[in-house]
């Protein structure tokens, strides 16, 4: 096995959330649930993923804000809110009630481009404006300043029993320096170091430069760093789909590996237009996945991880698959649960 070149700092995961559309309460219960059980488990963080008109979390702010009250230490994170359906000034107040809530445990991580499927959505999202809506990084770059304290006003002071603030309220002090940005180009990941952003890679990337993912991911995160003011130190998160077996019966790996083995053509070579790459799923003991973790380019050069809880799978799944996380594979990357270690 090839050893790592340094222990894992921070272990997460990222779960979608899925529900019953006709019985959606569920689903939200036990997705609380699961991070509840991540911070026993001594996780470092539980991202949610955002889902607009699908069975989903569609308003992963308030889910969060739910959290908030019933965790105390674990950092909570989105991965990501797509800026396209938002408006930076009214999410930057979300994001920033939410992280007061949560005494400062939010980490936000967003993407631009427009809407998934937006000639049909267009029209009962943006009416009126659908055409003109800027849907680059510039809306990034305002929600950015709105959540650092930049003013959103010429105005401020009082009026008859009124006082406004020039800039967004409540201010969240250092939430700006815990804003992620869920790449996957080249061009995604020098721009989110230029504008001092952490970094989320996921198990998709643009196959632009090779056809390798681990090449790809690899060149991003040196790319992020190169032009981030922190340089190495700069925050990168590499999300991958990760389940261990260890505890898991023969059934629940039967399940599991059927669901990677569905899902493996599209690993194989870049996919539609845009020439995405899929990482493959890693399916196995906590030691054979450590094993093609430690052989991965782009894992040997980040220290923490957010990775991802299947889309399908039922809740007692995913109580093994975060068990074993934090039991066996956590330790197998030199990780150490939160309770047992000091600040970082």
């Amino acid at each position: 096995m090839p050893l790592p070149t340094q222990p894992l700092r921070k272990l997460g995961f990222l779960t979608i959330g899925l529900f019953d559309g006709d019985d959606p309460r569920p689903g939200h219960e036990s997705t609380l649930r699961i991070i509840e059980l991540g911070e026993r488990l001594g996780f470092d963080s539980a991202w949610v993923r955002h889902r607009h008109l699908q069975y989903g979390i569609s308003s992963p702010v308030a889910v969060l804000a739910a959290a908030s009250q019933r965790t105390t230490r674990i950092e909570l994170g989105t991965a990501v809110i797509p800026l396209g359906w938002e408006n930076p000034l009214r999410l930057a107040e979300d994001l920033a009630t939410v992280d007061i809530l949560a005494g400062g445990r939010l980490n936000p991580g967003v993407s631009v481009g427009p809407p998934l499927h937006y000639d049909q959505v267009k029209d009962a999202l943006h009416p009126g404006t659908a055409d003109q809506e800027d849907f680059s990084y510039e809306r990034v770059r305002r929600l950015l300043a709105f959540v650092r304290g930049e003013p959103a006003t010429d105005f401020s002071g009082v009026e008859g029993f009124e006082v406004f603030s020039d800039r967004v309220q409540p201010h969240a002090p250092g939430l700006g320096a815990r804003m992620w940005y869920g790449g996957a180009s080249l061009r995604s990941a020098t721009w989110a170091g230029e504008h001092a952003m952490n970094f989320l890679t996921s198990s998709v990337v643009k196959a632009e430069e090779s056809a390798d993912f681990a090449e790809i991911q690899l060149s991003h995160v040196r790319a992020f760093r190169a032009r981030h003011p922190e340089g190495e130190r700069a925050r990168v998160s590499q999300g991958l789909v990760v389940i261990p077996t260890d505890t898991a019966t023969p059934e629940q790996r039967a399940r599991y590996q059927a669901y990677a083995d569905k899902r493996t053509p599209r690993t194989t070579t870049p996919q539609g237009p845009a020439r995405m790459m899929f990482a493959p799923d890693l399916v196995g003991s906590s030691a054979e996945i450590a094993e093609r973790l430690y052989a991965h380019a782009a894992f040997r050069e980040i220290d923490e991880v957010a990775f991802a809880l299947p889309f399908t799978f039922e809740h007692d799944d995913y109580v093994q698959i975060l068990t074993d996380m934090a039991t066996k594979l956590g330790p197998e990357l030199g990780w150490r649960p939160a309770m047992d270690r000091g600040p970082q």
